[in-house]
Parts: structure tokens; sequence; C-alpha cells
């Protein structure tokens, strides 16, 4: 199954928002994974309103993983999302436990990497302490969330620069692609690709009534931002197919 690791240069774009959505909008089981080491579940807060209170934590899984037992432990950390075939794996709550969890994700990318959902992966803002730079080498495909105005472009070119620079040197590492959020507020998806030297896989609408149903629960979902999640996650999928069919094997389709 995919990995695919989203983040941002700065903070709030919408990558808590954009995993979640595309998780529930996905067109198989998936799995949002909250790995931002700020801790202190957001997605829990927000769109479960505080009301699922976790019955397992990162402690947890950590003491599974080191009894060999992390794979009979992973289902039982999940909440499963009401209405869709997605479910969410709350993050540290506290940036004491992101710490623990540096040595979770490597095992945790593989244990999933042979399961039956894709993971989506909420990894917070480059460069915190406690970020998870595991995922972000063991990814199928990482995803750079940006708005698509002077400040945030500011903000993310200088990661853009560097992970051209490690690419180029390591092209074995996974790929990264811009997911707009905003196109044409100011700047178009042409523009925001050639200022950051990275293509753009997808975009989403701004649409800050529509993303609250994902990042505080309010009222039933927006049509127009669920349609575009959609849009969206069909993009993402392709730019997954087709790195695959990259790497396979001459003679293998």
């Amino acid at each position: 199954m995919a990995v695919i690791v989203l983040t941002s240069a700065c903070g709030a774009p919408g990558v808590t928002t954009t995993t979640l959505g595309l998780a529930i909008t996905w067109y198989r089981p998936a799995i949002a994974v909250e790995a931002d080491p700020v801790g202190g579940s957001s997605m829990l807060a927000g769109y479960f309103q505080g009301f699922h209170a976790p019955t397992q934590s990162m402690v947890d899984l950590l003491l599974a993983h080191r009894n060999g037992r992390l794979a009979e432990q992973f289902p039982l950390s999940l909440i499963g999302v009401e209405g869709t075939s997605a479910s969410v794996l709350p993050g540290p709550r506290s940036h004491a436990q992101a710490r623990g969890a540096l040595d979770l994700w490597e095992p945790l990318s593989l244990l999933w990497k042979t399961g039956d959902a894709d993971v989506l992966v909420d990894a917070g803002r480059l460069g915190m302490e406690s970020a998870p730079t595991a995922l972000l080498r063991s990814a199928d495909l990482v995803l750079l969330v940006t708005r698509s105005d002077l400040p945030s472009l500011a903000a993310a070119k200088q990661w853009a620069e560097q992970v051209a620079e490690t690419r180029q040197a390591h092209p074995e590492s996974p790929e990264w692609k811009i997911l707009l959020i905003g196109a044409g507020h100011p700047y178009s998806t042409r523009e925001v690709s050639e200022v950051l030297g990275l293509p753009v896989a997808a975009t989403l609408c701004l649409d800050e009534k529509g993303a609250s149903a994902y990042s505080a629960g309010t009222s039933p979902r927006r049509p127009r931002l669920e349609k575009d999640l959609v849009t969206c996650g069909i993009r993402v999928r392709e730019t997954l197919d087709a790195n695959t069919m990259l790497l396979a094997p001459k003679g293998i389709s």
C-alpha cells in the first residue's frame, strides 16, 4: 500500500485538513496519521470535537514495538471515521511524546506498506524538532502543501531547493511534488511550479467554510470542497501510478 506524506514550509496552509479530507474521500480504505511533532491531536480536537478519547497512545505503540507486537497493537490504536472507510491514528499527545515517536516511524512505515490501506501522513511543518524525517525518507510520495501567496512561496522555496539537491545526489529518494491550496490567489499553478522548481501534483480550492468541516467538525461537509478533494485524490493517485511505472523493471507494466 502507498504511504503519502504531507508537509509544509510554514504554518497552517491546510496540511491537517487536507490529510484528513483526502483520507475520508479516498477511493479505498485509508488511514490518516498524525505525525506532527507539535503534539496534541488536532484531528481529535477538531473533526471529532473532543468526543473520541483514544484508548491507546504512541507510548503503547512504542512499548508494543519493543516487545515485537507492533503489528498486533497498531489496529487497536485506530479510530474509525463514521460513515467512511477511513480511520485516524492519533498523534503524540505532547511534544515530549513526539521525541519518543521518532523510534516508531520507520517500523510503522514498513508495517503500512504490507497493510491493506493507503496511509496519508500529516508530518506538520518542516524543520521542527522531533519532525518525522524517517517518514519523509521512506514515503512513496511527499506532498509539499502551500498556498499561492508570496510569503508561503518564499518559505517553501528554500525547502524545494534542498529537495532538488537531495534528489540529485540520491535519485532513489522519494519524489516531492506540490499540493497547491488556492491556485490563482494570486499566483497560478504554472507560476508556483516555476518558482519552486517542483511540479504541482494537485490543487485544492480555497474554501474556509468547507475546510472547517474537517478542521473543526462543523456542520455537514461542503460539496464544493468534497468534490475538489476527490479530484485532488485522483491526481495524487495518478502521480503514484506514474512513479510505480517508472520504478518497474523493464518488461513489466
